[in-house]
């Protein structure tokens, strides 16, 4: 039987120079400082890492440089977007050279899908796969959202062990926790304002990319809800929900935290996308919230 990924999983970023180019230097600090605080597994080249804009061959170098840094205390899931399956399957193909503890899959996007089109993606991607599978849902970014009925389905196939839903559908996410939770497929939280009430609810873990600006709330908030000690879990919520304002104040996620890391130096303000970077004035807001946040 797999193993089902539990607890908490930031999504890194991708530390980039202005021309785009990748700072492994960086990346090594952030994922250091990640790694260093106490997390379980961490999400690599997923949407808060640019994924989709990393060639397989940066993708490759930036899977080597994490395990290189982590080794063995967290678990790697390395995560696959790509419009197509044909795409999907020779990105899995190249990066489980690696062995990552699990493969990370988007649903196709660009062209519109049916429920079967998509589970028939899957089917053929836990087929390939040397390691078990977690099906990620981001209708926001994909335009082809996973239903919970198709969850349900991919949840029988086997190699398929877990779904990241990042669409802040928590009626559906808790449909699943209190239906389809089984000890071979688990359901994991993507959206930070959901984090609380999903440990409250019941879930084995989040995979956040807000952590990259301040990850101790989410590791404390995993340790109270292990020890099913509720009231620090709502209280941790409350910070994350604080961190947040750095979000809401730029309207750009990634931009946001990546600005956040850079003023711890972990990170550059830069965009993979260069002109979606934050201004000189939207950074110092930034950096207002956070020194509210950690005088509190």
């Amino acid at each position: 039987m797999n193993k089902v990924p539990k607890g908490i999983i930031p999504a890194v970023i991708t530390p980039v120079d202005e021309n785009g180019d990748i700072l492994f230097s960086m990346l090594e600090k952030q994922v250091g400082y990640l790694s260093e605080a106490g997390v379980d597994g961490l999400f690599v080249c997923g949407g808060t890492g640019e994924g989709a804009y990393l060639s397989i061959q940066e993708k490759e170098e930036i899977f080597k440089t994490i395990k290189h840094v982590v080794g063995k205390r967290q678990f790697l899931c390395a995560a696959c977007i790509n419009p197509s399956t044909r795409g999907t399957i020779q990105e899995i193909k190249t990066i489980q050279k690696y062995q990552p503890d699990y493969i990370v899959a988007v649903s196709p996007f660009y062209i519109g899908m049916s429920q079967t089109d998509i589970i028939d993606h899957y089917r053929k991607v836990a087929a390939i796969s040397d390691v078990p599978v977690i099906v990620y849902n981001i209708p926001s970014c994909t335009h082809n959202p996973i239903t919970f009925n198709t969850v349900k389905i991919l949840s029988d196939i086997p190699n398929i062990v877990a779904v990241k839903d990042s669409s802040g559908d928590f009626c559906s996410f808790s449909r699943g926790l209190f239906g389809q939770r089984t000890s071979s497929f688990t359901w994991i939280q993507g959206e930070d304002y959901l984090c609380g009430p999903s440990f409250l609810a019941g879930a084995d873990g989040v995979v956040s990319g807000l952590s990259n600006a301040r990850v101790e709330p989410y590791v404390t908030m995993y340790t109270a809800a292990k020890a099913q000690d509720w009231e620090s879990v709502k209280a941790c919520q409350k910070r994350i929900n604080d961190l947040y304002e750095i979000i809401q104040c730029a309207g750009n996620g990634i931009a946001s935290i990546k600005a956040a890391a850079a003023l711890s130096d972990r990170s550059t303000k830069w965009m993979r996308q260069a002109s979606q970077s934050l201004s000189d004035g939207k950074i110092k807001e930034i950096a207002d919230i956070l020194r509210r946040f950690d005088e509190k």
